[in-house]
């Protein structure tokens, strides 16, 4: 039995349609994605320089007496540096979600105590997106979605395939119009 190969894309695509064997009133998950990879960069980078400091201080430490010492606040500093300014903007990366059902769009974050906002696709008005030259040639953008009552506009940075992710909200809004237009 062979392994299946590991996924490239951290987006999970499902058909917007709907078949005709799933009842038209069940809730299902159409796409869930992270913030873009190119979060994570700075954070690496921060990390890499800290490893590379730390390293660099532990060899031009002389030997001696305090050499223990010295050694030891070098290795608590980059410790503290990598879990402020390295572990904890991944792990943010990591647990922050968009998702859209066919109902909804929810949106969920949160390393130890988790946060959430759903918006009915009903209340859903515009969706756009915008992206610069860079984000382009990464892929990923900003999505303004603006939505009826208390919210107002809600803009999602950092979003990997905008255009598509775009795309399929507009649809889901629509489908979901359509689908209580035809319950009156």
């Amino acid at each position: 039995m062979t392994a299946a190969p590991p996924a490239r894309h951290r987006v999970a695509w499902n058909d917007v349609a709907m078949t005709s064997q799933e009842p038209e009133d069940v809730e299902r998950s159409v796409l869930l994605v992270h913030p873009h990879w190119k979060t994570v960069l700075r954070p690496l980078f921060v990390g890499v320089l800290t490893v590379v400091a730390a390293v660099a201080l532990l060899v031009v430490i002389p030997s001696g007496s305090g050499a223990g010492w010295e050694r030891l606040a070098v290795g608590v500093i980059a410790i503290v540096i990598l879990l402020a300014w390295v572990v904890i903007p991944i792990l943010r990366w990591r647990t922050t979600t968009y998702e859209l059902t066919t109902r909804r769009l929810r949106l969920r974050e949160g390393i130890v105590s988790r946060q959430g906002r759903d918006f009915p696709l009903l209340r859903i008005s515009d969706v756009s997106f915008s992206h610069g030259p860079i984000d382009r040639l990464l892929g990923s953008g900003k999505l303004i979605v603006e939505s009826a009552g208390e919210h107002g506009q809600l803009v999602l940075t950092e979003i990997p395939d905008v255009q598509q992710v775009q795309a399929t909200l507009f649809q889901l809004v629509e489908n979901e119009q359509q689908r209580l237009a035809g319950e009156r």
